[in-house]
């Protein structure tokens, strides 16, 4: 099996930006994922600090596969959107000066069906948004989560193609009872980032939780083979929200994938 690159979602470290960086190169991946709301905000990235991000970068040998730009509310929701829009359209702006070719988010609770206000307003930003991004260099990619895979589908089978991406995170899917085949196979064409992370519903508690790479529901091995019967040739980003120990729970992460990839 051909051993895909590999990135860090970088707060995963829980360290200051630098310290990070340095965390990711020792451990030989090929690129990291910035967060653009609270560790590198687009409008405190003038000239000068964009120039020295991407030295430290050059200096550590890694590239930006993916920037994400997690809001605390989706696209359909008139409560804020137009600053919503704006920042996310900066974040987009950024991530193309970074060279990433796309901005990761949850583009808000998709709605059971394909009509009513909700729906349209969902259909016109996010139309709105892929030719920003189109026109920048940086597509937004959405986020699978708590929706039916199926539903996203029809969402991006809505919009005017090259609009939107996928993000496909098996940990959140099965986290929300969903079938990561089924999601790969849903979403194939558009699945441009894959997050590496586990999880796995535990009944006591009701709901999905986070667990170690490997360790969870998420059939990598399974899942790898499905990406590459689609010649997907894009980055594994592991994440971890949940770590008791970051750094060694990343590395063992790490080396399980490149297990995989042998």
């Amino acid at each position: 099996m051909t051993q895909l690159p590999l990135a860090v979602h970088l707060p995963s470290f829980r360290k200051p930006l630098p310290r990070a960086l340095q965390l990711a190169a020792r451990l030989g991946v090929q690129g990291v994922e910035l967060d653009a709301r609270e560790q590198v905000r687009p409008r405190e990235m003038g000239p000068t600090a964009l120039r020295h991000l991407k030295r430290l970068l050059q200096e550590h040998r890694l590239g930006v596969p993916a920037v994400a730009f997690p809001t605390r509310r989706g696209y359909n929701v008139e409560d804020g959107l137009d600053r919503r829009v704006e920042a996310t359209r900066q974040a987009m702006q950024l991530a193309y000066r970074l060279g990433a070719p796309m901005v990761v988010n949850y583009v808000g609770q998709l709605p059971e069906k394909p009509e009513g206000p909700d729906w349209d307003l969902l259909v016109e930003v996010l139309t709105d948004l892929g030719r920003w991004g189109q026109r920048v260099g940086s597509l937004l990619a959405a986020r699978t989560g708590p929706d039916p895979p199926q539903r996203l589908a029809q969402l991006l089978q809505t919009l005017p193609e090259g609009s939107l991406l996928v993000d496909l995170d098996p940990g959140l899917l099965v986290m929300h009872g969903h079938s990561v085949a089924e999601a790969v196979e849903q979403l194939g064409p558009w699945i441009a980032h894959v997050h590496a992370r586990d999880g796995a519903r535990d009944l006591a508690l009701g709901h999905g939780v986070e667990v170690p790479l490997g360790r969870g529901s998420v059939d990598f091995e399974h899942l790898l083979g499905l990406l590459a019967e689609r010649d997907y040739r894009g980055y594994l980003t592991i994440q971890r929200d949940q770590a008791e120990r970051p750094q060694e729970e990343i590395e063992l992460a790490v080396q399980f994938l490149r297990r995989l990839g042998q």
